[in-house]
């Protein structure tokens, strides 16, 4: 037995068979749980289709209720007391919801896809679709031991076929459509195609239609297409042999897992086209109930800014930049290539032009040769690793000079790893004494600067001097004039930042050699990888390479059966490497003979596989309506369940709750479909998600021996403030909880000690959902002790006889029970738990020190506790006499006349010093109360028969009286 465990041993046994222990909260749990899936407690109906209900009232009138967790992914090491957390969070608030009249759907699904069941498949043979849903039936069964109360019939899986049939599916209507701008929304690609070929819309390049072949209508339509394959600067790893996002890099430059390096490379991969949607993701986050925090990162992750793309001539090309500061176009003294711009090839020379300082050749015989070394160079950092401040900037020269637009000056053209293709055009304009990089890097390669905006503090205009960039918008504009008078002259010379920027954004547009424009730092989403445990691309290759979509009598292209689920690795520095996928070894699935309409021809399948987001981008859409065969979701029940109302003018889930670790990518993914979607008419809700609410972590003290690795927390001995393990001294630390910290606690480890409504109430009591909290074991008997009071207060433990009595309730008990209803209700409808249970413990304990409690009460105490703890509420609620479950039941609502104190204390003031206290009633009036506080023996005594000039009444609460 623990320290923290109570006695229930067979001596309390004997004396009280009846008492809440853990024995009976197991028996009652599974019971109730048993009852709960065979009685389908929770199945949530729908309007129409097959999870209809026809014996329900008219369904659509119903108010609704969709909450939602995000996604787990169902790990091979089963749950830890800090998973459930949210799972916990939002059960209760979903029984809170339905006991308060609402039809509600709650579910969870698994996503199921991914690396990790792919590189167990690896290393032990095992499929992945064995080990995964081995996975998920360990995590189905923990998540039933705690009594939430899903609908089971909505549960989906991402690698169930008929899952990933729809996942494929809405990818080929992103596939088959464009963005046109002007309408600023999706359309299908053949209403793009109709237009080139009836001459409304010009086709690229000025040919006709019907003279494209088939290759070249494809490539037209590729740079349309909100889904397309090309090639791209994407971060290779060749340890693992696959393609890695951003999110899956280090900050180091290597492989999230397996710690490989990662290089960028140019390969043909599939991207989404999300930055169509740039201007409308960041429009619409003010439809949505989300924490501003996150609001901020989304706008930040896209990044829209306004500016000018400004074109510079290098010999008979040009190479385009967008600036922020067109203002300081005279202070571009030098540019910058990202060193996988497609330009550096074609404006390399063969030779260093005469003069080329030393420092700027990287010690190369060539420019040839200096930009092949620092490609090679740049190639092995994460673009984490180049946007990082280094102390020493790097960088060669290309041996080619560009012209600036507005001075005629030549500028030398760098390349150098700070500047990325992934934002704005991959090329700089570079103004080193307003720009603190361009400075750092001017200071290194000896470049000149000029002062182009007045510097403010007092540093004169000559950057030789300088320490730093001088950066600002609250200045004006020097140095700034050419051919000042004549028609191509500009002058910018003592205007404000803005007006300035406007002139020369006019000059440049009249010129044809720039306009403003508007950037965004999103780039298009990277959605292909070489992996095996993915869901495959509805996309197959005729003989001229020309991509077909496949129909939707094909789907779902089903993952195929291979001898060896690895990706072929590489040598980990073999930068050179190319991928190879594992689908491509079934070459019997690869080269497929189909009949597209034209005749049976024979195709090869793209043998990539989508990333893991995918299945996740959607999953809302399924829960609704999980068994549709002949739609991905039926509109009457999008529309009921997701449809746009006035409380919430998007439409959305209700409730989405989730850690904030995806406030970019998923969500983001997620809002790019859902319109996509709601574009080309499939579904009537422009977001997926309405109020977005970030549960904090469960974390714990982690205890690391002298080599810093970590040692079983349950082993750790304390001895006068010291942590030894096995005799030897450790450090303890906070952390998050988990299996390689040694430190993680499972749910059925407390749920076998204390039972699983315990754990419910000690995890929603721990502290605000929002804010991260320490688990203490220790604590957890707390709420065991409460759920036990609870059961004593109406369960008899020595004959499991009612002690409820049939005494109408005294006005200081409904008072008590009334105060406390209209405070949990406030505290269920705004997510504060912690204080739920606070007020419950505090009625709970007022009824104990009663002595008796009476039925009325009992019920409505039972009501009031319900959606924390569920099974022993509805096993009491049994045994009060009611014969249905209590998850319909409704909710306790408070009497306003009990929720007012019957009095309040006035504090009576004479000149400035208290001199009574008087019990009063909330409603007296002001006139009232000062003729009661005038009469009042004190008041009357301290007066002591002065002049009384001036009575402030505050009825309630106040009286001050002003005598002289």
């Amino acid at each position: 037995m623990s320290e923290t465990t109570p006695a229930s041993g067979a001596a309390d046994t004997a004396t009280a068979p009846f008492r809440y222990s853990a024995p009976l909260a197991a028996e009652i749990e599974s019971r109730w749980q048993d009852i709960w899936e065979k009685e389908g407690t929770f199945h949530a109906p729908n309007p129409a289709g097959d999870l209809a209900d026809p014996a329900a009232a008219d369904v659509a009138a119903k108010p609704h209720s969709f909450i939602m967790d995000m996604f787990p992914y169902p790990s091979g090491a089963g749950l830890h007391v800090g998973h459930p957390l949210g799972y916990i969070a939002t059960d209760v608030f979903a029984r809170y919801q339905r006991m308060n009249g609402y039809n509600v759907l709650h579910t969870l699904g698994y996503d199921s896809f991914g690396l990790p069941a792919e590189q167990y498949a690896v290393q032990t043979g095992t499929h992945p679709r064995v080990s995964t849903e081995a996975n998920i039936a360990n995590m189905r069964q923990q998540l039933r031991r705690l009594g939430l109360g899903h609908d089971p019939r909505r549960s989906i899986a991402t690698i169930d076929p008929e899952y990933y049939r729809w996942t494929q599916w809405i990818f080929l209507q992103i596939f088959n459509s464009w963005y046109d701008e002007q309408a600023a929304k999706a359309r299908p690609i053949a209403e793009l195609v109709a237009e080139f070929e009836n001459g409304t819309r010009e086709v690229p390049g000025g040919r006709a239609w019907s003279e494209l072949n088939g290759a070249e209508r494809e490539d037209v339509l590729g740079e349309y297409r909100l889904a397309y394959a090309k090639e791209v600067p994407v971060n290779w790893c060749p340890g693992l042999g696959t393609v890695l996002s951003n999110e899956e890099v280090t900050a180091d430059g290597r492989s999230e897992r397996g710690n490989f390096p990662v290089f960028k490379s140019n390969l043909r991969q599939w991207m989404m086209r999300i930055t169509a949607y740039s201007d409308r993701l960041i429009a619409d986050l003010d439809l949505l109930d989300w924490p501003e925090a996150i609001k901020l990162q989304q706008r930040n992750w896209i990044g829209r800014s306004e500016g000018a793309r400004v074109d510079f001539a290098v010999g008979e090309r040009k190479i385009t930049v967008f600036t922020t500061r067109p203002d300081t176009l005279f202070g571009a003294t030098y540019m910058v290539l990202a060193p996988e711009h497609e330009l550096v090839d074609t404006i390399v020379p063969a030779a260093w032009p005469e003069g080329t300082r030393e420092a700027w050749t990287g010690g190369a015989a060539t420019p040839a040769e200096a930009v092949t070394a620092y490609r090679a160079a740049a190639a092995a950092k994460s673009d984490v690793e180049r946007q990082v401040e280094a102390k020493v900037k790097t960088g060669v020269f290309t041996g080619a000079y560009a012209v600036n637009p507005v001075s005629g000056e030549p500028v030398p053209v760098f390349i150098a790893d700070y500047v990325l293709m992934g934002y704005g055009t991959g090329a700089i304009m570079a103004v080193p004494a307003h720009d603190h990089r361009d400075f750092a890097f001017a200071r290194a390669f000896d470049l000149p600067m000029r002062c182009v905006v007045e510097p403010t503090d007092g540093r004169g205009e000559d950057p030789a001097g300088w320490d730093d960039a001088f950066d600002t918008y609250d200045s004006v504009i020097v140095n700034s004039a050419h051919d000042e008078g004549t028609e191509d002259g500009i002058a910018l010379n003592g205007l404000r930042v803005v007006d300035a920027k406007a002139a020369v954004t006019a000059w440049l547009t009249a010129r044809g050699i720039g306009e403003g424009t508007v950037n965004y730092r999103l780039r298009d989403w990277l959605f292909s990888r070489q992996r095996y445990w993915g869901e495959p691309f509805p996309i197959v290759y005729d003989e001229d390479g020309v991509m077909h979509a496949l129909p939707e009598s094909m789907l779902p292209v089903e993952v195929p059966q291979v001898d060896d689920y690895s990706p072929h690795t590489y040598d980990p520095y073999d930068s050179t490497s190319t991928p190879k996928t594992p689908l491509s070894r079934n070459e019997d699935w690869v080269n497929v003979e189909l009949d597209l309409g034209d005749g049976p021809k024979t195709y090869r399948r793209e043998t990539n596989t989508m990333p893991n987001w995918a299945g996740s981008c959607w999953y809302e859409l399924r829960y609704i309506d999980p068994a549709n065969r002949e739609q991905v979701v039926d509109p009457a029940n999008e529309r009921y369940w997701l449809g746009p109302t006035e409380q919430k003018p998007g439409g959305g889930a209700d409730l989405y709750v989730g850690g904030a670790e995806h406030a970019v990518l998923h969500l983001l993914y997620a809002r790019f479909w859902h319109k996509v979607l709601h574009d080309l008419g499939h579904v009537s809700s422009v977001e997926p998600f309405h109020k977005l609410f970030n549960q904090g972590m469960i974390t714990a003290d982690v205890y690391r021996d002298e080599r810093g690795f970590p040692v079983p927390a349950a082993e750790i001995e304390e001895r006068d403030g010291q942590y030894f393990w096995q005799g030897e001294p450790v450090k303890r630390e906070a952390g998050k909880m988990g299996k390689s910290l040694k430190n993680a606690v499972a749910p059925d480890e407390i749920a076998d000690e204390y039972g699983a409504d315990t754990l419910r109430l000690y995890e929603m009591s721990m502290g605000p959902l929002d804010v991260s909290r320490p688990w203490d074991t220790r604590a957890v008997v707390g709420s065991y002790r409460f759920l036990q009071r609870l059961w004593r207060n109406i369960v008899d433990e020595a004959t499991g006889e009612l002690v409820v009595t049939d005494e109408e309730p005294d006005e200081a008990t409904l008072r008590a029970l009334h105060k406390a209803v209209d405070g949990v209700r406030g505290d269920m409808a705004g997510l504060r738990f912690n204080t739920a249970v606070a007020k419950a413990i505090e009625l709970n304990n007022y009824l104990v020190k009663r002595g008796s409690t009476p039925r009325s009460v009992a019920e409505q105490v039972v009501l009031m506790v319900a959606p924390l703890a569920p099974h022993i509420a509805e096993e009491l609620w049994r045994r009060l006499g009611h014969g249905d479950s209590l998850a319909y039941a409704g909710y306790p609502v408070a009497d306003p006349a009990y929720v007012v104190d019957e009095t309040v204390t006035c504090v009576v003031q004479v000149k400035g010093k208290v001199k009574a206290r008087l019990e009063v009633a909330p409603s007296i009036s002001d006139a009232e109360l000062e003729a009661l506080a005038l009469a009042d023996p004190a008041v009357v005594a301290a007066i002591g028969g002065a002049e009384v000039r001036k009575v402030i009444a505050r009825a309630p609460k106040l009286v001050n009286i002003v005598t002289g």
